[in-house]
């Protein structure tokens, strides 16, 4: 049996390859073993520990994160994360290792993959941002024996990087294999409020009545982040929409972001806005779904909503190259741009796409993964 380890950095990560993580563990050929890096075994941004370990076999957890409040915080992460990976992955022993597109933490995993001669696969290779995460990803495109991407001019930009054609692989992103099972059920709407799921003033939940919000900060304007988040929630607090806000990811700013966050809600308690840190991924595909729209900087935007069709408002710069659906609407942060886009929002045709794929992609990977010829030394390939 092969056995195989998937690294995760985030909970965002984790509903990227959920489906690909069940049909491995359903695989009589696959030995799935998980380790969780990053935030995702941090409270604050939502510990997904638990909620793994309850649903697959084999789930370690491995702390060394240092709190995002210097600039200097990433690149001691990664290091601290290169050590104790590089460890575990000498104790378990995996034929393969996979790391999942862009975080700053992925780098950690496929350099203490690489320097053991462990075969690397890598997922979402070969997009482009606006963020930091451009240099990560294609680092990690170097680094990889495998490459799992998401679309054709994903495809061809890692060829063009130099890797085999062989070894890539246009399976279409694993996420949408969670928004297709929300996009083909018609169950009533979930509520966040039921499971106590954050904090703040619920308000009564309507099917395209309320907004959703997710923005991280933008690791190359980090000294603009204060500005870039006061722009959206005032445009939040205008616009006079029950909104449900969720906590960003760990990333430089971070910490800007979350003080801001704090003192909006401090100050307007009045307002029909909840706080989210987490929800499964399929109550918050379902979320929404049922919403208005996305409003803010998160991937979900251009990927899982463009598939369901739902408007997503893509403020600045975080998201910078990547392929677009009909759905999103690009705004610089400016409060203006936001509410006006709001507005339109709220009468918008929806019209999905499918231009991450079919939404049967865990499937596709975890078979692929079944019959490769292993091999950890590679070349560029002209």
């Amino acid at each position: 049996m092969r056995k195989i380890c998937v690294t995760i950095s985030a909970r965002a990560s984790y509903s990227r390859v959920y489906s690909m993580l069940t049909s491995m563990e359903k695989s009589q050929q696959l030995e799935l073993y998980i380790v969780l890096i990053g935030s995702s075994v941090i409270d604050r941004y939502g510990n997904i520990y638990k909620e793994i370990k309850d649903e697959f076999s084999n789930v370690y957890k491995i702390h060394t994160s240092i709190e995002p409040s210097e600039k200097s915080f990433m690149s001691k992460t990664t290091g601290l994360t290169i050590i104790e990976l590089s460890t575990f992955y000498e104790l378990i022993q995996p034929d393969i290792v996979v790391t999942i597109a862009d975080r700053f933490e992925t780098i950690a995993t496929s350099i203490a993959a690489s320097y053991q001669n462990i075969p690397l696969a890598h997922i979402q290779g070969g997009e482009v941002t606006g963020n930091i995460d451009e240099k990560v990803r294609h680092a990690n495109t170097k680094l990889a024996d495998y490459h799992f991407v998401s679309n054709e001019k994903a495809y061809q930009r890692v060829v063009r990087l130099g890797e085999n054609p062989d070894f890539i692989f246009n399976t279409g992103c694993p996420s949408l294999d969670i928004a297709k099972q929300v996009k083909n059920n018609e169950s009533e709407l979930f509520s966040p409020f039921k499971n106590f799921s954050g904090v703040g003033k619920e308000f009564t939940l309507e099917k395209r009545k309320y907004l959703v919000f997710l923005q991280h900060s933008e690791t190359y304007s980090v000294d603009k982040t204060k500005k870039q988040i006061i722009a959206s929630l005032e445009a939040i607090k205008e616009s006079n929409i029950p909104t449900f806000i969720f906590w960003p990811n760990m990333d430089s700013g971070t910490d800007i972001l979350s003080k801001e966050l704090r003192r909006f809600r401090e100050n307007n308690p009045e307002r029909d806005i909840y706080y989210i840190k987490n929800l499964n991924p399929l109550d918050f595909l379902n979320l929404i779904k049922h919403s208005i729209c996305l409003i803010g900087n998160s991937s979900c935007g251009i990927r899982e909503c463009s598939f369901l069709g739902v408007p997503s408002i893509n403020i600045g710069d975080r998201q910078a190259g990547r392929l677009k659906g009909r759905n999103v609407t690009n705004v610089n942060h400016d409060k203006q741009e936001i509410i006006s886009s709001i507005q339109q929002a709220i009468n918008k045709v929806r019209e999905p796409e499918n231009i991450y794929g079919d939404g049967e992609s865990g499937k596709k990977i975890s078979d692929i993964f079944e019959e490769l010829d292993l091999v950890s030394k590679k070349r560029f390939f002209e």
